[in-house]
């Protein structure tokens, strides 16, 4: 039953990564954004924790260190897109199964059978393979270390999750308290953010005021004007429904941790990188290069071999 858990969680993740990916070609404010995504995961959790009269043990407070760690994972994420080579920073998002298999190991003794084990490279090498396709040399490194924190903490994220399950935490309360972690570390940044922008408005304010003196007396042609930015409140709306998506996966991937093998489920659910890549070469109309194609081609075998060996 887990495998149906994680796979379910693998493709609202993969829904969630192609709204992220169309939210990307956006002009909106990306921490308002993720502040909406998170503030809808506290609100749907909480309102089904006291519908269902979930209970609120002190193993729940795990639900804090998980918004810590996913706080912690996504700024890196994105930190790691804005400086650094993409492919780059997307071949990092792919290890996280990795590192949550050694970890496991090493804190609770999880072990992998031959044929367990034998699906779980399968699986790592084909996202790794969709993650490498494009160009990425020893001498473009460039957010390298954003991308290393990224993985690691999106490990941390399914191990505390896994840690909470183990410890008897009911699922809804735990999510409450991580999407409310989430909803003011985000909000923080939003208003960081938000203060840096309104300065850098002032100043832009000002040019333009320069640039119209100089092209009414003929001396500039300006630029075309740039698509009008997001308010604030489509913004967050957006996030909003942009949640759905997470806090769907994350219902359903903490029963998979309940019942399955830690490093199993997280492999499982690294998978949504296939949902994108699908949306990519359908949706967007991207040809599939022959990376990415073995990298799928793998992926999927590997998802095979591991159904028949669970």
């Amino acid at each position: 039953m887990w495998f149906v858990f994680a796979a379910a969680s693998a493709l609202c993740f993969g829904l969630r990564g192609i709204l992220y990916q169309w939210s990307s070609q956006r002009p909106l404010d990306r921490n308002l954004m993720l502040f909406g995504v998170y503030f809808c995961g506290m609100v749907v959790a909480l309102a089904a924790s006291l519908l269902t009269s979930a209970a609120w043990s002190p193993a729940v407070w795990m639900g804090a260190l998980l918004g810590l760690f996913s706080f912690t994972s996504n700024a890196a994420m994105y930190k790691g897109y804005a400086v650094g080579k993409a492919s780059l920073v997307a071949m990092f998002t792919g290890l996280p199964p990795v590192v949550v298999v050694l970890l496991a190991f090493l804190l609770w003794g999880e072990k992998l059978n031959g044929w367990q084990l034998a699906a779980f490279l399968i699986i790592v090498a084909g996202v790794l393979m969709i993650r490498y396709s494009n160009d990425i040399s020893l001498k473009n490194l460039q957010g390298a270390h954003w991308g290393a924190i990224a993985m690691l903490f999106f490990g941390l994220t399914d191990l505390s999750t896994k840690g909470a399950t183990m410890m008897g935490a009911a699922t809804l309360p735990t999510l409450t308290l991580m999407y409310g972690t989430g909803t003011v570390l985000f909000g923080l940044m939003w208003r960081l953010g938000r203060s840096q922008a309104d300065a850098a408005q002032r100043e832009a304010v000002a040019a333009r005021s320069e640039l119209a003196a100089a092209q009414e007396s003929g001396a500039a042609e300006g630029p075309s004007p740039a698509p009008a930015a997001w308010t604030g409140s489509r913004t967050f709306l957006w996030g909003m429904i942009v949640g759905l998506t997470n806090i769907s996966g994350m219902m359903l991937i903490m029963p998979a941790f309940r019942l399955g093998v830690t490093g199993l489920v997280s492999v499982v659910s690294a998978m949504n990188v296939v949902i994108v890549l699908l949306y990519a070469r359908f949706g967007l109309r991207e040809p599939f290069t022959r990376l990415e194609a073995a990298g799928l081609t793998a992926a999927l075998i590997g998802v095979i071999v591991l159904r028949l060996a669970s």
